[in-house]
């Protein structure tokens, strides 16, 4: 049964986590605000659950879910190899609106996508996402929206266009950014923005001047 909560309201905000809490652990799908934007996410190392996320949006595995964790200690079991650029950046910009492709462990055992051996990670600046997370661990979180129309922004628009395919929806009012986070490559020597978006190109060359514009720009 799908169910709507207000986290504006203190008792709706604790039965929320609580009801979104359980639905990850038995592989559903809940709706959860970002600084951002709204996010459609579910365990990151349940397949089952990440092949229905991408059934959900009508999306491929040609695009991977990104992952959204609690703090930056959890990039520790996550990526391969935490260098001194990756410290930086998530010194700088997490909890933000950066998101860090990496190479992941070799060692973990998940199925976000075609991936190639790489995760896109980002902490998210919301106080609701963040206690979801603090519960559930690392969750695989895209955008709220069908794949090709308008990302989320209000708990509202999600729910008009993912209905009951979600099972819980957590209402943390109006995004404040409201547009998607900047994509950062960081498996090369050099990093590469792959999507301009909340932070700026000159922000991220203030932390490492040698960041690299996007392909055609």
């Amino acid at each position: 049964m799908m169910q709507v909560f207000n986290c504006a309201e203190q008792d709706q905000r604790a039965a929320g986590l609580d009801a979104a809490t359980e639905s990850v652990r038995r592989g559903r799908l809940v709706v959860l605000p970002t600084d951002t934007l709204y996010g459609l996410g579910v365990d990151a190392f349940d397949r089952g659950a990440v092949t229905t996320l991408l059934a959900a949006k009508g999306r491929g595995r040609d695009m991977p879910v990104p992952v959204l964790v609690s703090s930056w200690r959890t990039l520790d079991g996550l990526v391969e190899q935490v260098t001194g650029q990756i410290r930086d950046l998530v010194r700088a910009f997490w909890p933000g609106g950066l998101t860090l492709v990496v190479n992941h462990a070799p060692s973990l055992r998940w199925d976000l996508g075609d991936a190639r051996g790489t995760v896109a990670v980002r902490m998210p600046l919301h106080p609701v996402a963040l206690e979801l997370l603090a519960r559930t661990g690392p969750m695989a979180v895209s955008s709220a929206n069908l794949s090709g129309r308008p990302p989320a922004t209000t708990v509202h628009d999600a729910l008009a266009q993912l209905g009951g395919a979600v099972e819980v929806y957590l209402d943390g009012g109006p995004t404040p950014v409201g547009a998607a986070s900047t994509i950062l490559d960081c498996t090369g020597r050099v990093p590469v923005v792959v999507r301009e978006g909340a932070v700026s190109l000159a922000a991220l060359r203030s932390v490492l001047p040698l960041v690299e514009e996007p392909v055609g720009r």
